[in-house]
């Protein structure tokens, strides 16, 4: 066992028990008071750290290296979901419908186990390293556009990282790849107008709902007949409400929906193929529509240098037997914000065990982690901010 990994063997407890309290006290996007207040205690517990709060509800600390390199920014989530926790463990959620249901607790508790690390050991770092506690990844437009626009936060960082608990990977499996990683989890709303009456009597009216079946049936047209075969994207619409009861026609139908691609260039054509579907099965049966398209989170791709040397460091940390090579997923992830101003890349880290009934999906009410997971992301975290911050790197 090298030093670092007695090292972070030996802050397993305190890591859980980051963990475990967060957890307990879970809070919503943007109301993150209590949480940052607890890291900002806990950092400054720990030595030659600047902590301070780029906004009411996040928490930065820099340590500054005693060699000349690059500055590092290190990322961590906070923020919870409105969803009521179903486990019964003892640290199970203390507030009302609001539950740590995607791994932010870990992810909070994996990086003040890495500036802890760090803060030990200074004379290890070179140039800066900068470690973002950020507030309101789950809800756009996201904690890291705000920190990104209206903060200095990342002027001068030279390459930016961070990690995702993985329920769906075993626990202490690392995954990266170069490219593209998340997609750009964009949002349209649409209400189709018709023409309301009797259920006896449809041919006297104009029927929204049977226009709106035909509209979601015809989007998939978007996605399998004007989008090549290599294009990843997705149209999905996930809701759809109309009428009050059975024999009584609407005058309207609301649908909302994802529309989901990796592809920059293909986002920016989206909007315009859907909408020419809608506006022709609509004009088609005799209705009129409004459509409202708002564009989420960035696509996130990695820069492959960067992910590169993740790979590395996850080959000598874990070993190749637990390092995968990431597939793509249509989830979306705010820390692409980040990208926008440099070169960096995000990976996961598997959280998934039976001993641990900890495979339940994210954002479920039984979602949970395996503990052992938070040593894996230390281990990485640590390892990637000394390496990166080096000036040879490029």
């Amino acid at each position: 066992m090298t030093a670092t990994q007695e090292r972070v063997a030996n802050l397993r407890e305190q890591l859980v028990a980051w963990r475990r309290h967060l957890h307990q006290h879970p809070e919503l996007s943007f109301e993150e008071y209590e949480t940052a207040n607890y890291i900002e205690a806990e950092l400054n517990k720990m030595s030659g750290l600047t902590v301070t709060r780029p906004t009411k509800t996040s928490v930065l600390a820099v340590l500054k290296g005693g060699k000349a390199g690059r500055t590092v920014l290190l990322r961590a989530d906070t923020d919870a979901l409105p969803i009521t926790e179903e486990n019964t463990f003892e640290f199970k959620s203390q507030n009302d419908g609001v539950m740590h249901a995607c791994g932010h607790d870990g992810h909070t508790a994996i990086l003040l186990g890495t500036a802890k690390l760090l803060s030990e050991h200074p004379e290890n770092v070179t140039g800066e390293i900068r470690m973002i506690f950020q507030h309101a990844e789950e809800f756009g437009p996201g904690g890291a556009e705000e920190l990104v626009m209206a903060t200095p936060l990342m002027e001068g960082v030279d390459v930016v990282t961070g990690l995702h608990l993985n329920s769906q990977l075993p626990a202490g499996v690392v995954a990266v790849k170069a490219g593209a990683f998340m997609a750009s989890p964009d949002m349209l709303e649409l209400t189709i107008k018709g023409k309301g009456g009797h259920g006896a009597h449809p041919e006297e009216t104009v029927d929204p709902i049977a226009v709106g079946a035909q509209v979601v049936t015809n989007l998939q047209h978007v996605v399998s007949r004007h989008v090549g075969a290599q294009d990843a994207l997705v149209v999905t619409i996930a809701k759809f409400q109309a009428g009050t009861t059975h024999n009584v026609i609407p005058d309207t139908a609301e649908l909302m929906g994802t529309v989901r691609t990796f592809d920059p260039e293909l986002r920016q054509k989206a909007p315009k193929l859907i909408e020419r579907v809608i506006k022709g099965v609509c004009e088609a049966h005799g209705a009129t529509y409004e459509l409202k398209y708002e564009f989420g989170y960035r696509p996130l791709i990695n820069t492959d240098w960067v992910a590169d040397e993740l790979r590395d460091i996850a080959l000598e940390q874990v070993g190749a037997e637990r390092f995968q090579v990431s597939k793509p997923t249509m989830g979306g992830e705010d820390f692409s914000a980040y990208l926008e101003k440099a070169p960096g890349a995000y990976f996961n880290v598997g959280s998934g065990s039976d001993s641990a009934d900890s495979k339940w999906p994210h954002h479920h009410p039984r979602f949970t982690i395996d503990e052992d997971a938070l040593e894996t992301g230390v281990h990485m975290l640590h390892e990637a901010a000394l390496r990166l911050s080096r000036p040879e790197k490029q």
